[in-house]
């Protein structure tokens, strides 16, 4: 009998493809010029342990359980071996922190290459926290264990919200400290991404490179994640629009479930409209849009309610690099840019109606609906409303249940409300089904993440941890099973304050 491992033959797309399960890595990136990354292999480790594998990723990617919890996977997970067909390297890029410009790169990542799935999709394998690269500017390259399980924790609940977004496929502690304010346990995160090009790749390559760099660039990135531009007339116009068309799309969600991004540097925006870099994330409870978590934002930049201007102002930076590439003539290269830039506000609004609509159980478009959106919000922030918990009473006609509830407006709200959803064609138990789809029971309320993280660092406890995830991995099921994990934390003089985890 063969000891080949089982060929799985299926359809793609375009055509039938058969790939065997197990690593089957590529290094597309690795052909790019040598300028836009640094070969290097991970630093090993002393004594690497698995604390949680993504067993339904794994799968996805065509890599078994079995063979990730060998002890040549772990190896890999680690740092400490790179699978076959690897080529790691580090990536370099810029961006605009807080607005200022900056030479970046993978500090503390490697990419140790791009695994074809079984169904012939491509994904890049990064290790996060693998120690130093020449972008490390003075730093360790490495990770501790709480903003590892933390990135690993949101990025699922995020996934399961239906939200584009990068993943985690395990995380294992390396049995060595990381300094920083104190001795932390280290830990190296494997991170699944359709691709790490951000904004701040264009940046680079713009900044430093030619530009038939940058053509290479926009080329990769067109062959690798928008398939129809053979059609276009102007293929990096094209890029643009559809890059732009997806931010829109990715805002909008992360709005409409109230998720605050924290860091919005631009080099964090993924040119596949994935979110990721999870480091001063969090989620809001009372609804507010000045709402601000992270340590480091003092000015309010990244705020909660500033989150679509910023991704505005990230893709005007966007722009900005392919300007050579849209036009030989320099005056309408920037005003092909600006009108599709200026198109993201129009774009993003759109979204994000439709998905409060939809949270309102409202299927058409009717005179007055932004006026009933806008009055509700306006209420939950006054009466200072869980914005979560708020929906979830309207879907299930438990209004007494929210602080608005007690507010003169509204009662007539409320009336205005339940006659809109009555005019539309579509009967009440649908409406019902539309706002109970779109309205999550739960979300990774921040004191739940932290009491998670404080289990599995102080007391290497990871049970609470695994039953979060469990309990986010079904968000919209408002079942049994979620009860307690709706509550809000107790009261607290001290705002919740999140931090890089660098």
């Amino acid at each position: 009998m063969s000891n080949e491992k089982e060929v799985k033959t299926v359809k793609t797309v375009k055509t039938v493809k058969t790939v065997k399960t197990g690593w089957h890595l590529d290094d597309s990136y690795a052909r790019l010029p040598k300028m836009f990354f640094t070969k290097i292999k991970p630093s090993g480790v002393a004594s690497p342990s698995l604390i949680t594998l993504n067993n339904p990723l794994a799968s996805f990617l065509g890599l078994t359980e079995k063979d990730l919890r060998s002890e040549e996977g772990l190896a890999i997970l680690a740092g400490n071996k790179v699978p076959e067909g690897s080529l790691p390297l580090a990536q370099a890029y810029a961006g605009h922190q807080f607005g200022h410009f900056t030479m970046l790169g993978d500090g503390r990542a490697l990419l140790i290459g791009e695994q074809i799935t079984p169904f012939g999709e491509r994904y890049d394998l990064q290790l996060k926290g693998s120690g130093p690269t020449p972008y490390s500017r003075g730093g360790d390259g490495r990770a501790a264990l709480g903003p590892m399980l933390r990135e690993y924790i949101i990025s699922e609940a995020m996934y399961a919200l239906g939200i584009p977004t990068t993943r985690c496929l395990s995380v294992v502690t390396t049995g060595e400290s990381v300094i920083r304010e104190t001795n932390l346990d280290g830990a190296i995160l494997t991170r699944v991404a359709a691709s790490h090009l951000r904004v701040g790749t264009f940046q680079y390559i713009a900044n430093w490179g030619t530009v038939e760099d940058l053509r290479t660039l926009a080329d990769y990135t067109l062959n690798r994640h928008f398939v129809d531009v053979e059609a276009k007339e102007n293929p990096y116009l094209f890029l643009l629009q559809e890059v732009i068309k997806r931010q829109a799309q990715l805002i909008a969600k992360w709005q409409l479930v109230g998720f605050v991004h924290g860091v919005m540097n631009t080099d964090n925006m993924s040119i596949s409209g994935e979110t990721i870099d999870y480091g001063p994330c969090a989620f809001i409870d009372a609804y507010n849009p000045a709402t601000v978590f992270s340590s480091i934002d003092r000015g309010g930049r990244y705020a909660y309610g500033n989150q679509p201007h910023i991704a505005r102002w990230n893709l005007a930076r966007f722009a900005e690099t392919l300007l050579p590439l849209l036009h030989p003539n320099p005056s309408e290269a920037i005003k092909l840019a600006e009108t599709e830039v200026l198109k993201f506000s129009n774009l993003y609004q759109d979204n994000w109606v439709k998905g409060m609509k939809s949270k309102l159980g409202m299927f058409d478009d009717e005179v007055g609906d932004d006026l009933l959106i806008n009055e509700l919000l306006k209420m939950m922030e006054n009466a200072h409303a869980d914005y979560t918990n708020t929906f979830c009473a309207l879907t299930f006609n438990r209004p007494q249940d929210t602080s608005i509830y007690d507010l003169p407006e509204f009662v007539s709200w409320h009336s205005r409300w339940q006659e809109r959803r009555s005019k539309q064609k579509q009967s009440k138990v649908q409406s019902d089904q539309l706002m109970r789809d779109s309205n999550p029971a739960v979300i990774p309320r921040n004191h739940r993440v932290e009491e998670a993280l404080e289990a599995a660092v102080r007391y290497k406890d990871y049970r609470v941890m695994e039953r979060l995830l469990s309990v986010l991995s079904s968000p919209y099921a408002h079942n049994i099973d979620q009860t307690g994990y709706y509550t809000l934390p107790s009261p607290s003089d001290r705002p919740y304050q999140t931090y890089c985890g660098t």
